[in-house]
């Protein structure tokens, strides 16, 4: 299982992942990174447990309008979209899954 290390917040973190999830593990840390750095620009360095955990939420919030929008979209279509809709909500859902995994390897870290 290949490691790697991603700066968030101006501190090195060492996570592993899946082979051939390298480049998708960099973007994700660079995203993690953009989002905290926002955070620290209004809030200020108040500890990175907290800000880790602030992050997060504030990337599920995201998640939580995407799938809002999804929904809005069905509705509009007036599509039920079930085989869309469900492979959607099975992608966001994964993108969920490795946020929170990612997530919790920098709270062992």
């Amino acid at each position: 299982m290949p490691e790697l290390t991603v700066e968030i917040n101006g501190r090195d973190y060492q996570v592993a992942c899946d082979a051939g999830q390298e480049e998708h593990l960099t973007k994700l840390a660079r995203y993690v990174d953009k989002k905290m750095g926002e955070l620290v620009g209004s809030v200020g360095q108040i500890g990175d447990a907290r800000l880790l955990v602030m992050t997060s939420l504030l990337i599920a919030d995201e998640l939580s309008d995407a799938y809002k929008q999804l929904e809005s979209f069905d509705a509009e279509t007036g599509d039920d979209g079930k085989e869309s809709h469900a492979a959607m909500t099975s992608a966001l859902e994964t993108c969920a899954q490795r946020i929170e995994s990612i997530a919790a390897r920098f709270e062992h870290a």
